[in-house]
């Protein structure tokens, strides 16, 4: 069964997006993994970790072939790593984390594993196969992923365009703010000169 991601609220709501699940729901997983992940605090930087994660299952695949058994093991750590990937974008997306970088990367990389995953869906026998469903899920989910990516992407590029432009006026404020004070400052000295000017000279 897949998951949507949306544009309004980007996504509808997903669980475990703050950061790591349960080692319960990780066993997709390996411990090297795990940390790999866990290292990757930056937005967009955990992103492209679990773009690799997806490509190795991809490229097991290819080694699978004749086998049910693997093909579906490899398929349901493919959709599991999606789903992990989703719920690091939604959340990342909600709390306004920077994240261009990494969805210009999904963007550009999950075309390429869309066509690896149809390429398993044409080979004899795939459409009876036992991981003919998880296979179903993995392309529609990757699906509804780069759909959700590309008004993710938009969003934030209006976002952080937005952030600049009131970044570029807080500057100027500043910089207003630094004249003025300049101007003050130069018309309070030239009266207190003006005033010691005035001043009758002292008696000897």
């Amino acid at each position: 069964m897949t998951r949507r991601m949306g544009v309004g609220g980007f996504a509808l709501a997903f669980l475990l997006a703050a950061g790591l699940p349960a080692r319960a729901q990780t066993d997709f997983l390996t411990d090297a993994e795990v940390e790999q992940i866990r290292d990757a605090q930056d937005p967009s930087l955990r992103m492209e970790v679990y773009l690799n994660l997806e490509d190795s299952r991809l490229e097991g695949l290819a080694n699978a072939q004749g086998n049910p058994g693997d093909i579906q093991r490899l398929l349901s750590q493919y959709v599991a790593i999606d789903r992990e990937l989703k719920d690091w974008v939604q959340d990342q997306y909600d709390h306004h984390g920077d994240m261009r970088k990494g969805l210009r990367e999904l963007l550009k990389r999950g075309p390429h594993q869309l066509a690896q995953l149809q390429a398993v869906e044409k080979l004899p026998g795939s459409a009876g196969a036992s991981y003919a469903g998880t296979l179903h899920d993995a392309i529609a989910n990757l699906n509804d992923t780069l759909d959700g990516s590309a008004a993710a992407l938009s969003g934030q590029l209006k976002l952080f365009g937005e952030l600049k432009e009131e970044q570029k006026a807080d500057k100027q404020e500043t910089k207003e703010r630094i004249k003025e004070e300049k101007k003050r400052a130069k018309e309070e000295r030239k009266l207190r000169k003006k005033m010691e000017r005035q001043k009758p000279p002292e008696n000897p």
